[in-house]
């Protein structure tokens, strides 16, 4: 079969769950260049959902997505798609302006004392931090149970799932377009829905439609065994500035990162020591933990747009071209929300409760 209602771009999260939500009513194909669904952003996800996190449009996504992972469907496939974890923010003397900027929101943030704060995470050096926030709604995502629930619920509907597949020749022919991957094959649809990441300008040029200006920028963690300290219940505890942040990870390791956004080009993206040791000091200066070595450390790249504000919405410049990048390090925690309101802003039909973001999120703003 190679003739489709949408063909969907890219099958990383927003990929998978755009042409999850689409497959009920279309007949969508879903093309990956690569041999495994979501390798290089999905898969590499920290993976917690925290409310006060991105601009006002994620903002808006990510609280209509909390229903979704607090009582998802049935056949999600998975008995911990959220784990309950707070976040503890914690604010130097310079970063005071940072937390009340974070309390400003009304999202759930509320200062805390710094003894509670040393009772949330007893590894806090003491003259550390000035003052601390606490964030008590967030958790722990499941990213894998995710993916594949929009995976699987794709190929229930009969919607291929086409890897090792990159768009070669994406091209605009007597009003369907016509998809021509690496493996030779040749699909048609009138919609295409660009869900590419980093590589969204480019599958743009190929489709001879101006980018946007998509800025990949790599993202470094690292694991590191935080003993004798027991972190599993630990909040995720980070600056107010998020210039560091750490997270438990398999229960008694510490995940790490420096939160780098180091812009870089579509690749498949390697940590870098620097980066690491950056994240490890940055760690050591707040908490007393000992590092004797690192376990393992990873990269991802993480796409945003100039503002920063997502990319949705069909391109004015050609019939059927639908943009849906931009999101940072936002696409797990909206993912619900994000791909409903893709799928119906797609079928051009009522968006539902984030209308009102669709002026911040119009792909079109970049092009004057």
């Amino acid at each position: 079969m190679s003739q489709f209602d949408v063909i969907v771009i890219g099958a990383g999260i927003v990929g998978a769950s755009v042409a999850a939500r689409l497959i009920p009513t279309h007949r969508v194909a879903l093309v990956e260049a690569e041999a495994q669904a979501g390798f290089h952003t999905t898969g590499r996800s920290a993976a917690i959902w925290v409310r006060n996190y991105g601009p006002p449009d994620v903002r808006v996504l990510t609280g209509l997505s909390r229903e979704f992972y607090k009582s998802p469907p049935e056949d999600i496939g998975t008995d911990h798609l959220a784990v309950d974890r707070a976040i503890l923010y914690l604010a130097p003397k310079d970063q005071g302006a940072d937390l009340d900027n974070l309390i400003a929101q009304d999202l759930g943030i509320e200062e805390i004392s710094l003894s509670r704060a040393k009772a949330l995470c007893p590894a806090i050096i003491e003259g550390y931090a000035t003052r601390a926030g606490f964030e008590a709604d967030g958790f722990d995502m499941d990213v894998a149970g995710l993916h594949q629930y929009f995976l699987r619920k794709l190929r229930q509907g009969g919607g291929p799932i086409l890897l090792r597949n990159r768009a070669g020749r994406v091209e605009r022919k007597n009003g369907t377009w016509e998809v021509e991957t690496s493996s030779g094959l040749i699909l048609t649809a009138p919609i295409v829905v660009n869900t590419a990441g980093a590589w969204g300008d480019e599958v743009a040029r190929i489709a001879g439609l101006a980018p946007i200006g998509l800025v990949p920028c790599r993202r470094t963690a690292a694991i590191i065994d935080p003993a004798p300290f027991k972190v599993e219940h630990w909040p995720m505890v980070q600056s107010a500035a998020h210039d560091w942040y750490v997270r438990a990870e398999a229960r008694t390791k510490l995940m790490v990162t420096p939160c780098d956004e180091t812009p870089d080009v579509p690749h498949d993206v390697q940590p870098d020591e620097l980066d690491v040791a950056i994240g490890i000091d940055r760690m050591q200066q707040a908490l007393d933990i000992e590092v004797k070595r690192v376990e393992h450390s990873w990269a991802g790249l993480r796409t945003f747009t100039p503002d920063r504000s997502l990319a949705f919405g069909y391109d004015n410049a050609v019939e059927g071209f639908f943009w849906a990048v931009g999101q940072g390090g936002y696409g797990i925690q909206t993912a619900p929300a994000a791909s409903a309101l893709i799928a119906a802003m797609v079928k051009r039909e009522d968006p539902g409760p984030a209308a009102g973001i669709l002026p911040l999120i119009d792909p079109m703003r970049f092009r004057g």
